[in-house]
């Protein structure tokens, strides 16, 4: 029997209305370090394996707070990241000639490491390069060429192609892949062993699948990175990429509330999840989004509140006042990624997340202006 029945019913329900066919979720609460449970299954009835605590998920986009977010913060914190040095100092391809032409093509060196955290660039929000560009260089090129839609911090735009840019540039700093830097300082001293990109071919039917075969690379996408232009970057990116479970996605939430531990200094930490209001009336941090009406998290959650969404139907919340971390983890864009579930998700995380947190005793609404749905 569940041990939260309101907002395992709202999941519960959503499964039967198609909206995703299964949901791991877990809490970490000032009573109980962590309390996980799960819906459904990998695919919907008859023939399914069932979700179970520990599955593993396709993250999306949550991969932008988890991996690289935490690989800019232990880079800013050690020396090696100047927030506010314009990025074509480190990734001089970003001004070459010709790559953009008009009035925005000299604002172009404005841009900063600032701004890819915060999407306040001016680069847009998303582009299918991976139907054009046939080599990973061929995209990040593509990338790096990409002409901005608005002046650098005059609009906040929500944008991929900021963070795939942002994780080739911490690529360069750090002169090392995003991967292989993030297991080995941020998920392994954390315990993290089920967080992961590329995950061994031998882990795939263990892992929850994101598409059945009616999607551009024609086949089932189990294991393998739903976001088609991380696929064509080799499965690593900024933006996506990362695979996880609700255990670890809870020990790194458990990291950022209790000051950083071994990993990160306190100071980084409220610096990496303060606003930043570029422009004003943003509400994301650097790497993190926070409650603004309406949000995905709810109407329970405290203004001193992180969080992000993942476009396969993931989302992570952490209130530092209230000292509670939420994850869901669903596989909403399976067997294909249906607009009607897409919009429905949107419905189901804000009731399931007031639901939980009434639950856990947290009854009054905390926020009359509280993250937007950015996945």
């Amino acid at each position: 029997m569940s041990r939260f029945p309101i907002a395992t019913a709202v999941l519960t329900e959503a499964v039967t209305q198609r909206i995703f066919p299964g949901a791991a979720f877990g809490i970490l609460h000032p009573e109980e370090q962590f309390a996980i449970e799960s819906v459904g299954g990998f695919t919907y009835p008859p023939a399914s394996t069932r979700v179970q605590r520990n599955t593993i998920f396709d993250m999306a986009s949550i991969s932008k707070a988890m991996a690289t977010t935490s690989m800019a913060m232990l880079l800013w914190e050690r020396g090696q990241l100047n927030l506010d040095e314009p990025l074509a100092r480190r990734v001089p391809e970003f001004l070459q000639p010709g790559c953009e032409d008009g009035p925005l093509a000299a604002r172009r060196a404005q841009v900063t490491p600032r701004m890819l955290l915060a999407h306040c660039s001016g680069l847009p929000a998303y582009s299918p390069l991976y139907k054009t560009s046939a080599t990973a260089n061929a995209l990040l090129e593509a990338c790096l060429y990409m002409p901005l839609e608005a002046p650098p911090g005059t609009q906040a735009v929500y944008s991929d192609i900021g963070f795939i840019l942002l994780g080739h540039l911490l690529e360069q700093i750090a002169g090392e892949q995003l991967d292989s830097f993030c297991h080995r300082e941020v998920f392994a001293p954390l315990g993290m062993s089920s967080t992961m990109y590329c995950p061994p071919v031998k882990l795939r039917a263990t892992i929850s699948p994101t598409a059945d075969k009616d999607n551009f690379r024609g086949r089932i996408l189990q294991g393998e990175v739903h976001d088609h232009n991380c696929w064509r970057l080799g499965g690593v990116s900024g933006h996506a990429g990362l695979f996880s479970n609700v255990p670890d996605t809870l020990r790194l939430a458990d990291c950022l509330l209790n000051g950083g531990g071994n990993i990160f200094r306190p100071e980084t930490i409220s610096r990496f999840t303060a606003r930043q209001n570029i422009p004003p009336s943003s509400g994301w941090t650097l790497g993190w989004d926070t409650p603004t009406a309406p949000s995905s998290s709810g109407t329970l959650f405290s203004p001193h509140s992180v969080g992000h969404l993942g476009y396969t139907g993931t989302s992570l919340w952490i209130d530092f006042d209230k000292h509670v971390a939420i994850v869901l983890l669903t596989n909403r864009t399976y067997p294909g990624d249906d607009a009607a579930a897409s919009e429905s998700i949107k419905n189901i995380r804000p009731r399931f997340h007031d639901a939980l947190m009434r639950e856990l005793g947290w009854g009054a609404s905390a926020n009359s202006s509280t993250g937007s749905s950015r996945e």
